[in-house]
């Protein structure tokens, strides 16, 4: 039986110092392979459609075309299938809010344990947003707060299962543990994210974090 192919990060990050300590993270986590470094959000959107990563670790503040930019370009690419996980300094941070916005499939504080660095990581390839508990809950509180951002908003027509996944999609579970936390499959919760993506008209499971919010589901804090 042949293992899976490992998957292929990109690195970028202006701190030559940084981009090497992610590559020895990545390199040793076994099943995650460095592919590429990239000190500019230029070369980060160059290097991209070079080496067709699969997931971009990106930071935000870099010359040469910020990693917003850079994060935009790279999601909006149709020859691109690789998602953007944002590395960044700053709990509270217009760069997040315009990252999110840009595309990016979720955000990490660079103070995060190298455990966590990986799996967010792995659930960021298996298409699961990923979210510090920090920048969650204030993202959120940003987006709920502000009358002039496009909301999400939670129809009747939601099943009360549907709404425990959105519930606790809302509270940053993984899909492994929204399905301990229910007693279903992995298959099962998967379809219900489905769902709600559809019903919602959500464009990923960052909205609907929001659309659980903005729903009564969970609240900040």
């Amino acid at each position: 039986m042949t293992s899976s192919a490992p998957v292929r990060v990109l690195i970028a990050d202006d701190q030559a110092l940084l981009r090497h300590s992610l590559r020895i993270l990545v390199d040793g986590a076994g099943d995650l392979v460095t592919v590429g470094e990239a000190a500019t959000g230029g070369e980060a959107v160059r290097l991209a459609r070079e080496l067709a990563p699969d997931v971009v670790l990106m930071d935000l503040r870099m010359p040469g075309g910020d990693g917003i930019e850079a994060t935009r370009t790279i999601v909006a690419d149709p020859g691109l299938a690789c998602r953007v996980l944002v590395l960044s300094m700053f709990e509270l941070d217009e760069y997040v809010y315009g990252a999110l916005r840009a595309g990016a499939s979720g955000f990490l504080l660079k103070d995060a344990r190298p455990d966590q660095l990986v799996a967010a990581v792995r659930r960021t390839h298996a298409g699961e947003s990923l979210f510090a508990p920090a920048i969650l809950t204030r993202l959120v509180e940003h987006y709920v707060s502000r009358p002039a951002v496009a909301r999400v908003r939670v129809p009747e027509v939601l099943t009360a299962r549907e709404a425990e996944v959105l519930a606790l999609v809302g509270r940053g579970l993984s899909n492994d543990e929204i399905a301990a936390a229910l007693v279903i499959s992995i298959k099962t919760v998967k379809t219900h994210i489905g769902n709600l993506l559809a019903k919602l008209h959500a464009r990923d499971r960052a909205q609907l974090v929001i659309a659980a919010y903005e729903g009564g589901l969970v609240g900040p804090g």
